[in-house]
């Protein structure tokens, strides 16, 4: 049977323009959630109002703080991926992280559509699969060592008395052994990588099909995870300068939290606030959009954990979400824009012979654009 006329079409312009609709969606149903209904539930009326009345110069200075915190994520990019004679460079690292930020918003889940934006970006820069997987999981440990390290000494050396500020377990002692812990893991998996990475290669050479190729993945992420902790660690012992982009992106960030706080009243703690944010931070885990409301909902829990006055921590979340949220996010369209027409240039200037770039986004969207369309592209 023949489709209707114009259903092909249809289904076309929903199946490409999905994601863009569902994300629009959640935006304004968070947006009319905060907007009618938390106030009638909690009472925040008249704190939500007073948001407008935050000291100006406090709130600007908490965006030019947290600019600073998007260029340290573009020195880490930069200083994992670029080699000589690659095309990673400033430019490139600049539009894939600005672009991988704008997906984010759309993925929360551990930031899954930057990762995957990232990956498309680099392989179509022709960098090769195992060099991608390298580099993600050495950025990755890199990025994310710090922040299992803060939670770890600062939830502990709050627990013990050697930071000043209200200390219950549940925000100190408790994320800082998960900290710990997951550090203990990672070392861990690199001491006993090279045994199950010869077990998993015994596993694929006895057997076929399906099967082969399931233990053939899982050995090639074990080889990943080996070659990324070791290119972590070598960053680590030659004092690369790319860490400090690593420090600048976390520290920049905490510190327009700081300058939100202060935009109302006072900060609480350096340790309370830097506790405070990574406790908060781990609900970006949650699949919702951008993170949007478990992120504000988690970093205020932990400050009225920490004693920290109600009224104040909302104002001062709300307002650092505001600016890190929607900082990153136009800047990132027009980057995702302009990445798009860079990996153009890269496949169109590739000599003969060259291995063939991806030509489609993971998920079967195609990397390049139209200036009709070029607003609407959205990542997978």
């Amino acid at each position: 049977m023949s489709a209707a006329p114009g259903s092909e079409a249809k289904g076309g312009f929903l199946n490409r323009h999905r994601r863009a609709l569902l994300a629009v969606l959640g935006v304004v149903a968070v947006i009319g959630f905060i907007h009618f209904v938390l106030p009638e539930i909690v009472g925040l009326g008249p704190t939500l109002r007073r948001l407008e009345g935050g000291n100006a110069w406090w709130l600007a200075l908490g965006v030019f703080v947290e600019t600073l915190s998007i260029a340290g994520e573009v020195v880490l990019l930069r200083g994992v991926f670029s080699q000589p004679g690659s095309r990673i460079g400033w430019r490139a690292s600049s539009e894939i992280t600005l672009a991988g930020a704008a997906a984010t918003k759309l993925f929360a889940t551990a930031g899954a559509g930057g990762v995957t934006l990232t990956v498309w970006a680099l392989r179509s820069a022709g960098l090769g699969a195992d060099q991608v997987a390298t580099g993600m999981v050495s950025y990755e440990i890199v990025n994310y060592g710090v922040y299992m390290a803060a939670l770890a000494i600062v939830g502990l050396g709050l627990w013990l008395g050697v930071f000043s500020g209200h200390a219950p377990v549940g925000v100190t002692l408790i994320p800082a052994a998960f900290g710990a812990g997951v550090i203990a893991l990672v070392l861990a998996i690199g001491a006993i990588e090279p045994s199950v990475e010869r077990a998993l290669a015994r596993r694929t050479d006895s057997s076929s099909g399906r099967l082969q190729r399931w233990w053939h993945r899982a050995a090639a992420a074990s080889r990943a995870l080996r070659s990324g902790l070791r290119a972590a660690f070598a960053m680590v012992r030659r004092h690369d300068p790319a860490l400090l982009g690593v420090l600048a992106a976390w520290g920049f960030d905490i510190a327009a939290l700081w300058a939100s706080f202060r935009a109302f009243g006072h900060s609480p703690p350096g340790g309370v606030l830097v506790m405070g944010y990574y406790v908060g931070t781990l609900a970006n885990t949650l699949p919702l959009p951008g993170g949007i409301g478990g992120v504000e909902g988690g970093m205020i829990g932990a400050f009225l954990a920490f004693g920290v006055n109600p009224s104040l921590a909302v104002l001062a979340v709300l307002a650092y979400r505001t600016i890190s949220y929607w900082l990153p996010t136009l800047p990132g369209a027009a980057a995702y824009v302009r990445l798009r027409q860079t990996v153009s240039g890269w496949r169109s200037r590739a000599p003969r012979g060259e291995r063939r770039l991806p030509r489609s986004l993971p998920g079967g969207q195609p990397p390049t654009v139209n200036s009709g369309d070029a607003n609407k592209a959205t990542p997978t």
